[in-house]
């Protein structure tokens, strides 16, 4: 690490390459199957290291975990513009695209960006629900990962319980568990007066 940070690109390049698998199942993990059509999540993942690249004289860590914990925050803000972008923005958004439901029925994927406050008509309404959607995200990493997970299917994928609990592996008064608590810590995390 010290050697990529002298300014060896070719020790940074190696560096990078022994991060690529983790950031890439993170960032598959958090984009959803519609914006996974317009994202590829290892598009996500080259930002990524090319942000890390220009930013590295920045990094204060010294060790392999800070220097991962630094590349996941990087990757997070790199997702969250993400669905800024193709998500909350009015002209671009997924939600203005028809797909056929893979499972039947109303595909309610992407319901919980309508439920922003809705002030679509300004563009200062426009950034005030793209930034509420990134608050959102951002503290949906603030929960245990399989908390997360479970709202992300059931809030942001529009998935059935039973779906939930078939994509999981768990039983259906887990996932309901994982919901509940999920759902408290996101409200506490979220309603935090500081």
């Amino acid at each position: 690490m010290a050697v990529a940070k002298a300014g060896d690109s070719e020790a940074l390049g190696e560096l990078l390459e022994q991060y690529r698998g983790f950031l890439l199942m993170r960032a598959h993990r958090y984009m959803d199957e519609r914006l996974r059509r317009r994202v590829d999540p290892a598009d996500v993942v080259q930002l990524t290291f090319l942000e890390a690249q220009r930013d590295l004289a920045s990094f204060r860590g010294s060790s392999p975990a800070e220097f991962g914990a630094w590349l996941k925050n990087i990757l997070r803000h790199n997702l969250a513009t993400a669905v800024a972008r193709h998500v909350t923005t009015q002209k671009r958004s997924l939600n203005r695209e028809t797909h056929p439901s893979p499972r039947g029925g109303d595909d309610s994927a992407g319901n919980w960006i309508a439920a922003l406050p809705d002030q679509l008509s300004t563009p200062s309404g426009q950034a005030m629900r793209a930034e509420a959607a990134m608050e959102l995200i951002e503290s949906l990493h603030q929960l245990p990962e399989a908390q997360a997970e479970a709202i992300r299917l059931r809030y942001m994928e529009g998935r059935t319980l039973a779906e939930i609990v078939e994509r999981m592996g768990r039983s259906e008064t887990a996932v309901a568990g994982l919901l509940k608590r999920g759902l408290q810590k996101l409200r506490g995390i979220l309603v935090d007066p500081e």
